[in-house]
């Protein structure tokens, strides 16, 4: 069991206060507004407008309906980084019942909520760059994101093809990867996913949901779209290469760079760091003065804030920056932060370099 040490736990309490102090002193709530609720039905509109026209029969030639689903794609992504993210954490809402609903929005997307809330805001937020622990540095051997994973010489070219690789999370998600995280977290953990429901409960609903999604989202359109069978079914791919590749890339650029650390417990299981202090250390901002591309991606450029606020809805973290980057710099601690998102791009890129050399990182 890995537990934190109390290094510095005065940054934590005193980063707390001011952040509650702002909130207080502005009156607002931490949670979502009605910013977010309009983004919420931009992005629903870029994910199911494109589908309605196609299955109404508004397009009828290939490249129309391609374009289509690579707008859904674009649609898909904003969808869970504006609206399922923040619900799935409890910060759509101060109504537990609405983050709910809007949680379970990963349905309409092809994913499993139980398996999400677990693998991300357990794992992946309790565990940032931790091997072993997080999830989002364990991919498939073909990749290497954390430098104490197994070299292969493969790995020298990771920088060129994992962005192949990166467009393929939400197909694999829909195919495979949930089944087997359910799989897994049953024989690792007796699989307490989601409140009192059995095993077998959540596996039935995983088999539901995916068969009602393949109907919806293939199937009708294999029927009523009017063009060949295969160009809607590569159409649906390209939806989930384009936002399997706009997700991999906004959280990637984040933690697989090289100015993040990868820390092991020692002999006692314990990180010489605390909690806080830990996710400044293994996280990295990215475009933080771009507002446009802050709205896109769900303040997800915010990082550094979001781990240490994912109870924070994401339309205050640039409000909030501020404070954070003050009190990082105070108690002598990192802020890390790259000026763009494509000086990012460029950081992670150099970062799969190493990770793909035989040498320390």
């Amino acid at each position: 069991m890995i537990r934190y040490s109390k290094n510095k736990i005065d940054f934590l309490t005193e980063l707390r206060t001011s952040v509650n102090e702002y909130f207080k002193t502005n009156n607002i709530e931490p949670y979502g507004n009605k910013a977010i609720i309009f983004k919420t039905a931009v992005m629903a509109l870029l994910y199911f407008v494109p589908l309605i026209l196609m299955i109404s029969g508004v397009f009828t030639s290939v490249l129309p309906v391609l374009a289509c689903w690579v707008v859904m794609g674009f649609g898909m992504s904003g969808v869970g980084m504006s609206t399922m993210h923040d619900a799935n954490h409890g910060s759509f809402s101060k109504q537990k019942w609405m983050n709910k609903i809007f949680g379970n929005s990963l349905y309409l997307l092809g994913g499993f909520p139980p398996n999400w809330r677990y693998q991300h805001n357990t794992l992946h937020h309790g565990y940032t760059n931790i091997e072993g622990h997080d999830e989002d540095i364990a991919p498939p051997e073909v990749l290497r994101l954390s430098p104490h994973r197994p070299l292969k010489k493969m790995h020298r070219y990771q920088y060129l093809y994992a962005w192949f690789f990166y467009s393929l999370m939400t197909i694999s998600w829909i195919i495979v990867t949930d089944f087997r995280r359910l799989k897994r977290y049953k024989k690792e953990m007796g699989v307490k996913l989601s409140g009192k429901r059995t095993y077998r409960s959540l596996l039935i609903d995983l088999i539901v949901s995916k068969i009602l999604y393949y109907f919806f989202f293939l199937v009708v359109p294999l029927f009523t779209v009017p063009v060949a069978w295969y160009w809607v079914v590569t159409g649906f791919l390209l939806m989930h290469f384009t936002g399997g590749l706009v997700l991999a890339s906004i959280f990637q650029t984040a933690h697989v760079v090289p100015s993040s650390e990868y820390p092991l417990p020692d002999e006692n299981g314990e990180i010489n760091n605390n909690w806080a202090a830990h996710q400044l250390y293994t996280t990295c901002n990215f475009a933080p003065k771009n507002r446009l591309f802050t709205w896109m991606v769900g303040g997800l450029n915010h990082q550094v804030e979001h781990h240490l606020f994912p109870n924070i809805s994401h339309i205050h973290y640039r409000k909030i920056a501020g404070i954070v980057q003050e009190k990082a710099k105070k108690f002598g601690m990192p802020y890390h932060v790259n000026s763009s998102f494509l000086s990012a791009v460029i950081q992670h890129v150099r970062m799969l370099k190493l990770l793909g050399m035989p040498t320390k990182v």
